[in-house]
């Protein structure tokens, strides 16, 4: 099979005929032509008169050494096949600690090889946490076990399910089968910024851990890891709260994926000499704009066309100050969100469905944090940093979670902020008016002030008096990280496995699955 890249075709194409169109456009004849499957689809707005799509085709054809030789953008498409590693059953079952996209996806593997692992989530199954956290977002009462931070799926089921990543691994193609085959749409498979979205996460995530259970694992909810013994340095037990009573699981194998939320156990790994250290991170708003506004600047003349969907954007601009201003996790036709996880702590998220067709679009608007900003040298220095922050905004937004917005003319102008504009805010509860310096640090709101305009420059009404900035964005990803070696053990403590984005090696849904298929391929290693 060979790949046929970078090929252009209108907004209008029928795909439905891609295969007469690849033997004419490649020069195929039709009956040498055995079959062509779209691989890859993306957006090239680059001109807004001139708005297409790029697409790869896989093809099987006759002849196929020879049109490598002899076309253009055309290579050997690589297959892989993932190998799962069948186990003897351990003596002692290996726990899994959290059941985010980390964890899942190393209780799956463990479960798919006859492993039979027991997962420990803090939070509840994905069904009760929708109600917990619509009853937090209507209300403004918080629960701290369950809420968008913690419970089944993870922070990632209360997001845009976006499945980009930077990441070069086999294994993703692999985590796209799985993610499919539990009821994901099947374009995440050729589309180049992939996306679930939060209503179609809540099926996906049920299923696989339905297949987890089958399989012979074990998912226990409002289970809350606290603790852990170790014997000649090896992890020999497992602790856990489950309704008020401590319980012991023996096991030699612990995988933990807790989440970059989860800073009691950030707490509890220092206390027990586990080895960690300073990670940098990044602080910052979420910025909205209406939804119309930003298809019309990205796609020009085409916005509303049937075959593109709401537009997204990234942007980084390298600023005189000498930080960074950077867009992430861009959600179009979606929600800020309440992303509170502990009492008398402000935290915002963004959010979208799978039809993004909210009134407004958000991202974080971020600056990045150096350790050196943390003023201490201990391993937990920039938690206590986030901790600080999500306090002051708290208070700054009145109490009872209401979060401090301020429209982007009142913030660059420096006036005192009476409302907003066109952009109505999407967080809930409730906003307060405030302007970001009384809770964001003077280095991220001068950052703030030199980059939006930056932006506005890249994007036309990016910088609009009338978008809005809501705060505080600060749990983008994890400030601590638990060291480990390339065995994928903590360094510290054998049989300890830190894994995802919590442990520092992951930064979105994708690569933080791969990694728990990583740490869940190192514990099968073991018992073969």
């Amino acid at each position: 099979m060979i790949r046929a890249a970078n090929i252009r075709v209108p907004l209008d194409f029928d795909f439905s005929q891609l295969r007469d169109f690849c033997s004419k456009k490649l020069r195929i004849p039709q009956q040498k032509l055995k079959s062509a499957v779209l691989a890859k689809k993306s957006v090239d707005a680059r001109k807004k008169s001139d708005v297409h799509f790029i697409i790869s085709v896989d093809i099987e054809a006759e002849g196929e050494e020879k049109l490598l030789r002899t076309l253009k953008n055309v290579s050997v498409a690589e297959r892989y096949e993932y190998e799962l590693l069948p186990v003897k059953q351990p003596e002692n079952r290996p726990v899994v600690v959290g059941f985010g996209p980390a964890g899942m996806f190393a209780a799956l593997v463990l479960s798919m090889s006859g492993a039979r692992p027991i997962v420990l989530e803090r939070g509840d199954d994905v069904d009760s946490r929708c109600r917990a956290v619509e009853e937090f977002r209507s209300t403004g009462r918080l629960d701290p076990k369950c809420n968008i931070q913690f419970g089944e799926g993870g922070a990632g089921t209360f997001s845009d399910g976006k499945l980009t990543t930077g990441i070069k691994d086999k294994r993703i193609g692999w985590v796209f089968d799985r993610l499919v085959e539990f009821g994901a749409p099947e374009e995440i498979k050729v589309l180049a910024k992939p996306h679930i979205g939060t209503d179609m996460l809540r099926n996906v995530v049920r299923r696989l851990r339905e297949r987890v259970t089958e399989l012979g694992g074990e998912v226990r909810f409002r289970s809350r890891f606290c603790g852990f013994t170790a014997e000649n340095g090896t992890v020999a037990s497992v602790d856990f709260e489950h309704d008020g009573v401590r319980e012991t699981l023996l096991t030699d194998d612990l995988i933990l994926a807790t989440g970059h939320s989860a800073r009691d156990v950030f707490e509890l790994m220092y206390n027990e000499n586990v080895s960690l250290s300073q990670k940098n991170f990044a602080v910052g708003v979420r910025i909205e704009h209406k939804r119309e506004d930003i298809d019309k600047a990205m796609y020009g003349g085409f916005a509303g066309h049937p075959a593109l969907k709401a537009a997204d954007y990234k942007l980084a601009v390298h600023l005189p100050n000498g930080r960074t201003l950077y867009t992430f996790c861009m959600c179009p036709g979606g929600e800020v969100v309440a992303a509170s996880s502990e009492e008398g702590r402000l935290a915002v998220n963004g959010m979208s469905c799978f039809a993004r067709d909210a009134e407004n679009s958000n991202s974080a608007l971020l600056v990045n944090v150096n350790t050196d900003d943390y003023g201490s040298s201990h391993p937990l220095a920039g938690m206590w940093f986030q901790r600080e922050l999500e306090e002051k905004a708290y208070k700054a937004g009145g109490g009872g979670y209401a979060a401090p917005a301020v429209t982007v003319g009142d913030f660059l102008s420096g006036r005192t902020p009476e409302g907003h504009g066109k952009v109505t805010p999407s967080y809930r509860p409730s906003v307060r008016y405030v302007r970001p310096e009384e809770y964001l640090p003077g280095f991220a709101v001068e950052t703030l002030k030199l980059g939006i305009p930056e932006m506005g420059r890249k994007i036309p009404g990016f910088d609009a008096p009338d978008a809005l900035l809501t705060g505080i964005e600060s749990r983008s990803s994890s400030p601590v990280r638990i060291n480990r070696g390339e065995d994928l053990e903590s360094v510290s403590l054998k049989g300890l496995y830190p894994c995802g984005e919590g442990a520092g090696y992951a930064g979105g849904i994708v690569s933080a699955a791969v990694d728990g298929m990583k740490c869940a391929e190192a514990v099968c290693r073991k018992y073969r």
